[in-house]
């Protein structure tokens, strides 16, 4: 009779090619070739895409304005004026200059007539001199490339911890097939020995049927952890994709790692976790984003309350040398300016705008405050739930010690003709089921583990 040795952490190779696929492997590949892994860095790209877009707001313009007018043979007027315009992030202001040059019979008496140059900027002096919508866009862009690095890092979060629940769903599943495919053979080696006995006399038709009836039973259960085994390699099938975004499924060469499905895992203290979910909690500092990005947006809303006051002013002078002698005369007899002001008298749409950004503000604050209080308490609540499967586990595995024992105990008996195959397929029974028992704990284990970091927004 075979001797009954069990450990739940060996290795039962289905095939002498047998390969351990490690959790470290899956998750790299997960990592590298996943759908979801690569749209979470094309928001990064996106974002940084977006603030290009944005600091072409401060983006110098080159312009040319000409016309020409000639009828019945007469030149009317042609004037030809190119400008360059610079926007600059202090105080809003645009620094432009071009030249000109003037011509016709019948030319406009404000254009100056001839070759001229000019040098001037345009300057808010109330609205916009502190914050304008260029300036916003530039700062909220910059925000946006920081939200979208911590929305990469919550969607990796999320698909590793998916991924490491499947992986592991996997290796229980394997490790459960694996039991029942060892005590298979030992009921269909003992079936076959009590047959040979009864053949010979020795046994009762009775344990010959008893026997029959474990084998099937064990096949049955076999049967149904193969399906189950199947369906955890088509869900871990899910994660599987290489380098040419093709999806494929496992190679039946593969087996998890076995070893580490039983260790336990080193947690820190939930405390001293909250507080580090409080700093690197994607979903956490996303929001603290958002609430930087709608404080720009209060701060732009509040111009709109301010009158708008700007001031256009230019240097002018003879010729395409603007800065040709240069002097307190030039300044105080070449020169255009011009001031424009605007106010509603009601400030309603402004007022409107300015409320509706401070609710905002106060609503993404509500909205953070609930989050962080949530993601504690599933802190809490994942690694309360990780000690008691610890000690169930423990308790478990006692279980098991104990009741293997006993069925040896009863197989040395029943060897010896002391014991009837009833009590001994009894006691195997028992074995099995507390060993299917000990791997649903440490599944639950693993996934209540590996929780508590995904609370916290920490898994990389």
């Amino acid at each position: 009779m075979r001797k009954y040795l069990f450990l739940i952490g060996c290795i039962w190779a289905f095939n002498l090619n047998a390969q351990v696929l490690s959790p470290e492997q899956f998750i790299e590949q997960v990592r590298s070739f996943h759908p979801i892994a690569k749209q979470a860095n094309i928001k990064v790209e996106k974002a940084n895409a977006a603030l290009l877009s944005a600091k072409g707001g401060f983006d110098p313009t080159l312009e040319v304005d000409a016309s020409r007018k000639t009828f019945d043979g007469k030149n009317y007027y042609f004037y030809t004026n190119p400008e360059l315009k610079l926007p600059t992030r202090i105080g809003g202001m645009d620094i432009k200059a071009g030249v000109e040059d003037n011509g016709g019979l019948f030319l406009n008496n404000q254009i100056t007539r001839g070759q001229s140059s000019y040098l001037g900027l345009e300057l808010p002096l109330v609205k916009g001199l502190l914050l304008d919508q260029r300036r916003a866009n530039l700062q909220q862009a910059r925000l946006f490339t920081q939200q979208s690095e911590q929305d990469r890092l919550k969607m990796q979060n999320d698909l590793l911890f998916d991924a490491y629940n499947a992986y592991w769903q996997w290796a229980g599943s394997y490790q459960l097939f694996s039991i029942y495919r060892q005590f298979l053979q030992v009921s269909l080696d003992r079936f076959r020995l009590v047959k040979l006995a009864f053949e010979n006399g020795d046994r009762a038709l009775i344990d010959t049927i008893e026997a029959l009836t474990q084998v099937q039973q064990f096949q049955l259960l076999q049967a149904d952890a193969k399906v189950k085994l199947v369906n955890a390699q088509l869900e871990l099938a899910n994660f599987l994709w290489n380098e040419n975004d093709a999806a494929y499924l496992l190679n039946e060469k593969f087996v998890p790692d076995t070893v580490q499905f039983q260790m336990y895992m080193t947690v820190e203290n939930p405390d001293q976790l909250i507080i580090r979910a409080n700093a690197e909690n994607p979903s956490i500092q996303s929001l603290n984003v958002e609430l930087a990005a709608l404080e720009v947006e209060r701060k732009l809303k509040f111009q709109s309350l301010l009158p708008s006051l700007n001031i256009k002013a230019n240097l002018l002078n003879q010729g395409y040398n603007v800065m040709k002698n240069f002097g307190g005369a030039l300044l105080q007899n070449n020169y255009v300016w011009g001031v424009q002001f605007k106010i509603p008298l009601f400030l309603r749409e402004g007022q409107g705008a300015y409320k509706q950004a401070k609710l905002k503000i106060a609503e993404t604050n509500y909205e953070l405050n609930a989050k962080q209080w949530s993601i504690a308490n599933k802190i809490r609540a994942y690694y309360a739930e990780s000690i008691l499967l610890k000690e169930q586990i423990a308790a478990a595995q006692q279980a098991y010690n104990g009741y293997t024992s006993l069925l040896k105990a009863e197989n040395l008996r029943f060897q010896n003709g002391e014991s009837s195959l009833f009590l001994l397929n009894t006691r195997e029974n028992k074995v099995i089921e507390t060993a299917e028992k000990l791997i649903q704990l440490r599944a639950k284990y693993l996934k209540a583990s590996y929780g508590i970091s995904w609370a916290a927004g920490i898994i990389r």
